[in-house]
């Protein structure tokens, strides 16, 4: 983008707050997959930093096109992980959140409020 440009570079954010424990999920494993028709295609794995978030967006400019992405939460390895003792199977284990991007050039932020019961998410900004 050159100086005084207009362009708007998108953005795919996210973060995971542990709404049992009261803090950030850090640590928590997230898959990106991009939907092509019946396709399920990989395009990232990241993990939560002490603050819940990503290291940097999950996909930015050129990456981020318009389409149906779908984040993939390892919710139960988390919680596992964080000492909480859950249920064999456990209520929810894996999180997936289908999402469309309308406009590659805006900010998509999709975070996740987490218990071993329940969970929230929204749009944000």
């Amino acid at each position: 983008m050159s100086a005084g440009s207009t362009e708007k570079v998108g953005r795919l954010t996210t973060h995971v707050l542990d709404a049992a424990a009261g803090t950030p999920a850090r640590g928590l494993v997230i898959d990106l997959y991009r939907i092509e028709g019946e396709a399920r295609i990989c395009v990232k794995r990241v993990v939560t930093n002490d603050d819940g978030r990503v290291d940097g967006p999950v996909l930015t400019g050129a990456e981020l096109t318009v389409g149906v992405y779908e984040l993939v939460f390892h919710a139960g390895d988390y919680l596992r992980a964080a000492g909480v003792a859950l249920p064999e199977p456990a209520f929810l284990d894996i999180i997936p959140l289908r999402f469309g991007i309308a406009d590659a050039g805006a900010h998509y932020h999709v975070p996740l409020l987490l218990s071993p019961y329940s969970y929230s998410t929204y749009r944000g900004s």
